[in-house]
């Protein structure tokens, strides 16, 4: 069998390692979502009613396979209501981040570009949300 370059991490850093990919992935699904709940509308322009609504559908149909691949790939661990439940407090954490800091880093530091930004943004509450998912994803002792 073939190891995966991670099987030689230590396991804090080999879920840390495999959460980014899920991360990243989850976001390339997202945006793909996303742009396509924007064609579906007719392209509407920001701060239009239906462009949050698409910004939603793919906030929120990303989160199935985002919460399926974290407990199974990132932490080994089966589905079940309270890793759920935890899921989902760590994306509200994320998201409250994301759409607070963003706009407080945007006027706190006006000579960086924006995308700049929001990379840093994105980065603090991935980092944050993997925080709140460990506290929730832990695998049941073996007797």
């Amino acid at each position: 069998m073939i190891k995966l370059p991670t099987s030689y991490l230590p396991e804090k850093i080999r879920s840390a390692v495999r959460f980014m990919v899920i991360g990243f992935s989850g976001s390339f699904v997202q945006t793909w979502l996303f742009m396509a709940a924007l064609a579906l509308f007719d392209h509407p322009e920001k701060g239009v009613v239906l462009y949050y609504v698409a910004f939603g559908i793919g906030y929120v149909l990303e989160m199935i396979p985002n919460y399926l691949c974290t407990s199974w790939y990132t932490f080994g661990t089966k589905p079940d209501l309270k890793n759920a439940g935890g899921f989902l407090v760590a994306r509200a954490f994320n998201l409250v981040i994301q759409l607070g800091l963003l706009p407080l880093m945007i006027d706190l530091l006006p000579n960086w570009r924006d995308d700049y930004i929001s990379y840093v943004v994105i980065f603090i509450g991935g980092c944050i949300n993997y925080l709140v998912c460990l506290i929730f994803f832990k695998k049941p002792k073996e007797s």
